[in-house]
């Protein structure tokens, strides 16, 4: 059998993937609406009437530190892929995922010193 086959399953996957969003906004620019009405201009929050200023301005730094969380959780995640799948690997591995960490960590502070909330 050619190998040219076993990539046929792929192929029809990444045509389906980049097919997606250019069919989803076809369709939404048929489906929706063209005339707007006042009722479409409303604002609307959880279906009640607004109520005062929506305007409110956030501190970054609630964003760096979200940010900052999901680096971390996806560190963990490999990481714990990588213990379970390598734990037979040489020591120089182990070396080599302590840097990564460490690099890692350096950086987390550096963005942490730099809101100066933490003071490392």
């Amino acid at each position: 059998m050619s190998l040219v086959v076993y990539y046929i399953p792929l192929v029809v996957v990444g045509l389906i993937a980049f097919g997606f969003a250019p069919l989803a906004w076809l369709t939404s620019r048929f489906v929706r609406p063209t005339r707007p009405t006042q009722w479409m201009e409303a604002t609307y929050e959880c279906g009640s009437d607004p109520i005062g200023d929506a305007h409110v301005q956030f501190k970054f730094q609630y964003y760096a530190f979200a940010l900052i969380f999901v680096v971390f959780d996806l560190v963990a995640t490999f990481l714990m892929i990588w213990a379970v799948a390598f734990s037979g690997l040489s020591a120089m591995a182990t070396v080599w995922m302590l840097l990564f960490l460490g690099i890692l960590i350096l950086g987390a502070a550096y963005a942490l010193k730099k809101e100066e909330t933490v003071w490392i």
